[in-house]
């Protein structure tokens, strides 16, 4: 997989921009005013010849407040207070986690399963959206959705903690392996070590640059790592440290808060396994830079899929689009960008793997607010579209290149069935000489469309520059992470 700040051949801007006056949109709920007339979106001019202005520096503090993000301060609060945990336990002045450090590791670790487990997830986000949906505070809908946009910060925190409450249990194993069988001492080291590699697999830059790599150690090794975990479980259980031999009991195992833990680990990774199905599929091949998957049934918006060739290998997760729970299909826009994505241009096949339990990502608490603006670039139309087609009150902004050539007539029909140029800004860069001065786009739209919030799918560049553009001018924004 390419590194992040590289551009997909897809997301080099590809979209067809129809700039129309703009008509103002009638609210179909009382008490919610339609914002005023806009003239025209903004005049496209060709392509001049005059050299681009110098970029914007960007204040250090607006760049610490978005790197410093809502993940890094789960992350921070998580492993700090662990942290905290085993210096006092170290230091002799927690004696309830020296006596029950085990627990204390397979907590954490159960934690940072259930922070990715799909059922779970999905219930947050209908939690959330079923209670708050607009009624609440602004900032308090904003909170909602900063924080199921960031669970993984505890994800990784928590098995971050995990892996080194478990090294603080190995070592006081170690101190005491008078009383311990050496067969406990090993597979104390062998979790420890596969426990590592999956937390070391999981780093960004190697997880964005290498995704088959990252996915084989992540989830395989996480697999063994669960493995040796019971093992080790069993053993420390099985063995009696006063009389110095083997003393398995049934009822002591189950007595123990570990096995507890250990099944509910087990549980939460299984239960989105025992949904993967092979679905057929229908393959439309607009160019050679996109597949269009096509599935059966509807989808509720703000979802995305994982896909696969095989049952348990390589899955990928693309954004799913549907005009609604109850239309025949949903589609997946895949751009070419690595080897599974150029194998569906190249070898398009009939069948594919995917989890019927899907997950859900920002665009879902679209619900929670009155009116919002919607912007991608090329193939992240995929995970915007669904909220604009399902919702009056959301606005489009999509920018790319040689858009309808580039997507085919199935995106691009779903788009003029569904949308009206009021609520709809298409920036197609090849036909108007280059891409769009985005921030402008975005802060005369978020004005005329009284919006409250505005999300962002796009490269890893094109969501830097809209987010720092609008934390300066105060836009409450939400945009990409590579974090599934």
């Amino acid at each position: 997989m390419s590194a992040l700040p590289r551009h997909d051949d897809a997301e080099k801007g590809t979209l067809d921009l129809v700039l129309q006056p703009a008509v103002a949109p009638q609210s179909e709920k009382k008490g919610l005013e339609s914002p005023p007339p806009l003239a025209a979106l903004p005049v496209i001019l060709p392509k001049s010849d005059k050299p681009k202005p110098a970029k914007k520096k960007v204040s250090r503090w607006i760049l610490w407040q978005l790197w410093f993000n809502t993940y890094r301060k789960f992350f921070t609060f998580v492993v700090t207070l662990n942290v905290t945990g085993i210096v006092l336990a170290a230091t002799g002045h927690w004696p309830y986690a020296r006596k029950y450090t085990g627990p204390i590791v397979l907590g954490n670790l159960q934690f940072a399963i259930l922070m990715r487990n799909e059922l779970f997830g999905r219930f947050l986000y209908l939690f959330v959206n079923t209670l708050f949906a607009k009624w609440a505070p602004l900032w308090f809908r904003l909170g909602c959705t900063s924080v199921l946009q960031h669970l993984g910060g505890i994800h990784s925190g928590c098995a971050t903690s995990g892996f080194f409450w478990l090294i603080f249990k190995v070592t006081e194993v170690f101190m005491a392996r008078a009383q311990n069988h050496e067969a406990t001492l090993v597979m104390g080291v062998v979790t420890n070590l596969l426990i590592l590699i999956s937390v070391l697999s999981a780093f960004p830059w190697l997880r964005n640059n290498f995704h088959n790599v990252f996915e084989r150690h992540h989830r395989f090794i996480g697999w063994l790592g669960l493995i040796s975990t019971w093992v080790f479980v069993i053993l420390s259980d099985s063995f009696d440290p006063v009389l110095g031999r083997w003393n398995p009991s049934g009822k002591r195992i189950i007595g123990d808060q570990q096995f507890w833990f250990a099944i509910g680990m087990t549980t939460f990774i299984v239960i989105p396994w025992l949904t993967v199905r092979e679905v057929p599929v229908d393959i439309e091949l607009p160019s050679p830079k996109v597949a269009i998957v096509r599935f059966e049934r509807g989808m509720q918006q703000g979802l995305l899929g994982r896909v696969s060739r095989s049952s348990i290998m390589e899955y990928h997760a693309f954004g799913i689009i549907s005009e609604g729970k109850h239309a025949k299909y949903h589609y997946m826009i895949c751009g070419v960008q690595g080897d599974f994505t150029r194998s569906l241009v190249n070898d398009p096949p009939r069948t594919l793997w995917t989890r019927q339990l899907k997950f859900a990502g920002v665009s879902n608490t679209s619900t929670l607010y009155s009116r919002g603006i919607r912007v991608c670039t090329g193939t992240g139309l995929g995970a915007a579209l669904s909220t604009c087609l399902q919702s009056p009150n959301w606005y489009l902004i999509w920018i790319g290149s040689d858009q309808e050539k580039t997507f085919g007539p199935t995106i691009s029909g779903l788009i003029h069935r569904h949308m009206g140029p009021e609520r709809l800004c298409l920036w197609d860069s090849k036909q108007r000489g280059g891409r769009p001065d985005v921030m402008k786009l975005v802060k005369e739209a978020y004005a005329y469309w009284k919006a409250e919030v505005v999300f962002i799918t796009s490269n890893y560049q094109g969501n830097s520059e809209i987010m720092q553009g609008c934390k300066e001018v105060g836009i409450p924004a939400f945009g990409t992470l590579w974090d599934f």
